[in-house]
């Protein structure tokens, strides 16, 4: 009796164990999806800044933002993100100010400063985008963070697109490891919750 639920434990685990891989690999398999096509605007996830000051992760999904606008794939940009704590300026703010000093005409860019978290984000973008009857969004992040946030762009009622941003400060394993294991801890998370909404 006690072997065979020591076997079932163990085949609990091992099961678990390959269902944890499958949803590691296919989150990193999504981040190099780009569906990148003409669309009516390009949503950039805030990825955090400090009274102006953009992190080096903000900095390069604005940069691919900024050139998809360059590049004729929308002709609008909305960035996203609200306070960080004892911050002077949101980080949708600080991202406005970062792209019309590199010549994005200030008409082409919307901010949302509301939000704290992914989901927020994207709520919030998608009032923008009801406000201008715009239907197709490009969603910019870095490629571990683009499965997640396009389940929650679906989930927000927005016809979206993935482009995750090519140059991510998240390139060695170093960095990637603990990216991917928090993304997948979130990802999982969020799925079960939105059984119940």
């Amino acid at each position: 009796m006690k072997r065979k639920f020591l076997k079932t434990i163990l085949c609990l685990l091992v099961a678990a164990a390959v269902c944890l891989l499958a949803v590691a690999l296919s989150i990193a398999a999504y981040g190099n999806r780009d569906e990148k096509q003409p669309s009516d605007a390009v949503i950039v996830l805030g990825a955090g800044s400090f009274s102006g000051e953009i992190s080096p992760v903000f900095r390069e999904r604005i940069n691919h933002g900024i050139w998809l606008y360059d590049n004729g794939y929308a002709d609008f940009i909305i960035f996203t993100g609200g306070f960080g704590v004892g911050s002077s300026m949101s980080d949708a703010a600080s991202a406005r100010d970062y792209a019309l000093s590199c010549g994005v005409p200030e008409e082409a860019i919307y901010i949302e400063e509301s939000s704290v978290i992914t989901e927020e984000n994207l709520f919030y973008a998608k009032q923008i985008m009801d406000e201008n009857a715009w239907e197709t969004a490009i969603i910019v992040s870095d490629p571990l963070h683009m499965k997640r946030a396009m389940l929650m762009a679906k989930d927000c009622g927005i016809e979206a697109l993935s482009s995750p941003t090519p140059t991510t400060m998240y390139r060695s394993f170093k960095t990637q490891f603990p990216f991917l294991m928090r993304e997948e801890f979130y990802y999982i998370g969020y799925c079960i919750v939105r059984i119940f909404r």
